[in-house]
């Protein structure tokens, strides 16, 4: 890249910035990587398939576990989504591959009365020490996946493989890495970061940072 155009914005990322904020999917205070940043609190967690397995419980029907192998047997579905996180930087058209939650959800059958998830995944080795909570109605939605891969290869350790849920609507950090559960519930409560300040939501186009 020559320096003129970095200098006077011609470069791609600047270029593609441009465009995705004239097309409305650049949210207020964002701006477009090239790259895929790793951030997560904890170090990557072991994965064993033997061992693994994927619950969801609280006020469900029919409370599940999964094990890897009945969990990735579930059928699969290809998603296109863009990706923003908290702390300012937005990825765009990121081919996702992986399980509906849709599927999961109408296998554990939520009570009536439940309204909100929470969210249970990996800090480190600490099974659930990681926690993200959710409108149902936010986790109930055709474009949200458990991820399994990313633009065609397997989910790479860092960024949450072998398993990771993404919701692509609210800010990345609901998007918990290294998913092993749900919880269905009656009423919200904080997750990890949320106890720690950020919003509950998290929308990134009403800049839902923090609450």
């Amino acid at each position: 890249m020559a320096l003129d155009d970095y200098v006077h914005g011609r470069d791609e990322r600047a270029v593609l910035e441009r465009q995705m904020r004239a097309e409305g999917r650049l949210p207020p205070g964002q701006s477009l990587t090239l790259k895929w940043p790793v951030l997560h609190d904890g170090e990557v967690p072991r994965f064993d398939p033997a061992t693994w397995d994927f619950r969801v419980g609280g006020l469900v029907q029919h409370p599940l576990t999964l094990s890897w192998r009945e969990l990735t047997a579930l059928p699969r579905q290809q998603v296109t989504s863009d990706f923003h996180c908290v702390t300012r930087w937005s990825t765009f058209d990121n081919r996702w591959e992986g399980v509906p939650i849709q599927a999961v959800l109408e296998r554990a059958r939520p009570q009536p009365e439940a309204t909100h998830v929470m969210v249970c995944g990996h800090k480190g080795e600490a099974r659930y020490g990681y926690t993200t909570n959710l409108p149902l109605a936010d986790l109930d939605r055709p474009d949200v996946l458990l991820v399994l891969c990313n633009h065609g290869q397997d989910l790479d350790p860092e960024h949450g493989g072998p398993l990771r849920l993404v919701v692509p609507h609210l800010y990345a950090w609901k998007s918990a890495k290294w998913v092993r559960g749900l919880i269905l519930m009656d009423a919200d409560k904080p997750g990890y970061w949320e106890r720690a300040g950020y919003h509950m939501r998290g929308d990134p186009f009403a800049e839902e940072r923090f609450g």
